[in-house]
């Protein structure tokens, strides 16, 4: 027999009760992938967690951290789903954290004007919608993890067995840009072979309601140094004589975009149109183009596109970060020795990562440096006026799966039973996931099932999940399960 829309919220609200706990245990320990015995903990929680839910646990070696794969087979089965969590997290600053620890979980509720108020976690049996537990990867993406696992022990305490076989690959080196994942998925292609891939990561439509996402821009990165004098110098001795290497970075990175925001190397945005189709696919998304920009505390937005869904269709060249020198308490009157930027570089379907790469090398060059891919030695420094050092990596490619895709349909069923509406449909997000190594090597297709709130902080200080979309995401988990394929 069908559940009632109020008997499947009653569900979801038992399994989030009961699963609190399992929260706070998986977000109370450190994930940072640049700590392997922190991400041995997290391999060996995951493992029990799922052979407590009645997998088969097999670990795949990888250069570095194994990936964790997960596998239930159903009698009934004539399909198997591929689910793909992610486990670790980015790294953190405890000083920039309103609580003791980013790996403590705190329970907070909104006072007003932005603030939060903390309380004892026990009153999370009473929470509302809109309190929030803060800790590192609450969001990204322990929370959907546990969600997920509370789903898994719903549907087997009411006896259902899906008509289709499950596999979970859990990847412990997300953060890092799975520098390994394209490899294993390449090794173990029988081991991870499956009809569709279903991914439980990221925020939901800023709107709020129950989405899909169809697929998600790639990424490569890029490391630029610039060089001054060999050892940083006093700046009163040798300022107006030595040549300053920030306001030489400056100058490169300020000249790859124009004063609206658009990148100005020729051929950046190659290959890629915008059809009539494809508008409407964009337009349908219900976006609030001021409300984003308030969100933001922007006047105006960059001129790639003319609205938010238009901009993520293209390839974008983001400067993640800069160094030279030293601020605040620590600054010194020096003319540095260095200075460096950090840039990512999200991609498209239609664009070749090396080629925009190299596209960003050759302007390096055209602006008369030398550009190297190691530290200058003495030699160089002394015969070239300008030296640049710069360095690549791609981690993965973009992906994009058809809406009347058979994970698509059967995805847009599960969510239009459970919460009576349609889905939003995005065609693709603006954030990037490794999932074109299962896309490419496996041959099936893929879509994202976003669950937590917009505004969780993910990547940032005070990360949160809103419970609400804790209870929602557990009910969405359930009816994909449910949902016969």
């Amino acid at each position: 027999m069908a559940q009632s829309g109020t008997d499947r919220d009653k569900q979801a609200e038992e399994y989030s009760q009961r699963s609190f706990p399992v929260l706070k245990e998986i977000l109370s320990i450190p994930n940072d992938a640049f700590y392997p015995e922190a991400i041995e903990k997290n391999i060996q929680w995951c493992e029990v967690a799922f052979q407590k839910q009645e997998f088969q646990t097999t670990h795949i070696s990888t250069k570095t951290a194994p990936l964790l794969l997960a596998e239930r087979k159903h009698p009934r089965a004539g399909k198997t789903v591929l689910v793909y969590l992610q486990i670790d997290g980015q790294p953190v600053d405890s000083t920039r954290w309103f609580q003791q620890s980013p790996y403590i979980p705190v329970l907070k509720r909104p006072s007003g004007n932005g603030k939060w108020e903390e309380l004892p976690w026990e009153r999370i049996a009473e929470y509302e919608d809109d309190w929030r537990v803060f800790a590192r990867s609450a969001s990204d993406a322990k929370g959907p993890v546990a969600m997920f696992l509370s789903a898994l022990e719903a549907i087997r305490d009411e006896d259902h067995s899906p008509n289709f076989n499950l596999k979970v690959i859990m990847d412990f080196e997300e953060e890092l840009g799975s520098p390994n994942l394209p490899e294993a998925v390449e090794q173990n292609k029988e081991l991870l072979s499956a009809d569709m891939l279903v991914i439980f990561d990221g925020p939901r439509h800023i709107s709020n309601k129950p989405t899909l996402t169809f697929g998600a821009r790639g990424i490569a990165t890029a490391t630029l140094t610039t060089y001054g004098p060999v050892v940083s110098q006093h700046s009163g001795h040798f300022g107006n004589y030595a040549p300053n290497p920030a306001l030489r970075l400056a100058k490169i990175l300020a000249s790859m975009k124009d004063d609206e925001g658009r990148v100005t190397l020729e051929g950046f945005y190659d290959g890629i149109s915008i059809s009539p189709e494809t508008e409407a696919v964009l337009r349908a998304v219900p976006d609030d183009e001021n409300g984003i920009k308030e969100r933001l505390q922007i006047v105006n937005s960059d001129k790639v596109g003319s609205y938010y869904q238009e901009a993520i269709q293209y390839p974008s060249l983001n400067i993640r970060g800069m160094q030279s020198g030293w601020i605040d308490e620590k600054v010194r009157t020096i003319v540095p020795a260095w200075a460096r930027a950090e840039i990512d570089v999200r991609l498209v379907l239609e664009s070749d990562p090396e080629r925009l790469l190299k596209l960003i090398g050759d302007h390096i060059r055209s602006m008369g440096y030398y550009v190297i891919d190691r530290e200058p030695s003495r030699e160089e420094r002394l015969s070239h006026e300008k030296i640049a050092t710069y360095t690549t990596e791609i981690s993965y490619q973009s992906f994009r799966t058809d809406f009347d895709s058979d994970v698509g349909l059967w995805l847009q069923r599960a969510l239009f039973k459970t919460f009576g509406e349609k889905p939003v449909m995005i065609r693709m997000s603006g954030g990037s996931i490794p999932i074109s190594p299962f896309v490419n090597t496996l041959g099936i297709p893929a879509v994202t099932v976003p669950t937590v709130n917009r505004d969780n902080n993910q990547h940032s200080p005070n990360e949160n999940l809103r419970l609400g979309n804790y209870r929602e995401g557990i009910q969405t988990m359930i009816a994909i399960l449910k949902e016969p394929l």
